[in-house]
């Protein structure tokens, strides 16, 4: 008796094991460093005094902030190749920063491959805009910029 205990437990053990690797791995490591992160403020400081801005490009549901070009969310396959065109012809030092802003960056589906796309095209300098909650939180909510 003890002995058939002792291997359902074990057996519920070694499932429950199972299932938090898989959801584990199911989540895409982060494919950037914190020195590629560009914060809101930076950026709003940047767009206020119109000298240099960068390439921006939303790669989430929306254009919101202004001088982004609208890729549409990058997880779909259409809108990640229209990303890629844009990406092709420009030099690979070009300043370029990226955002979804959909939702914390835990669940984005956008972010992991926009950000590997560039690394994958060798491009030098680029940045993904610091909006670990979402959009609304980390800039609107700030009263940043907005081009609607």
């Amino acid at each position: 008796m003890k002995q058939t205990k002792a291997i359902q437990f074990g057996l519920v053990i070694f499932i429950s094991g199972l299932f938090s690797w898989r959801s584990a791995s199911a989540q895409a490591p982060i494919n950037w460093t914190n020195d590629q992160l560009l914060q809101p403020s930076d950026l709003a400081a940047t767009l206020k005094d119109n000298k240099e801005i960068p390439l921006i490009f939303s790669i989430g549901p929306g254009a919101i902030i202004p001088h982004s070009k609208d890729m549409g969310m990058i997880k779909e396959e259409q809108n990640m190749k229209k990303f890629k065109q844009e990406l092709k012809n420009l030099p690979k030092d070009t300043s370029i920063i990226v955002y979804c802003g959909c939702c914390p960056y835990e669940h984005c589906p956008n972010v992991r491959p926009a950000m590997q796309l560039l690394k994958d095209m060798k491009f030098t300098n680029y940045k993904l805009l610091d909006l670990p909650h979402n959009i609304k939180i980390d800039w609107i909510n700030k009263g940043y910029p907005t081009s609607q």
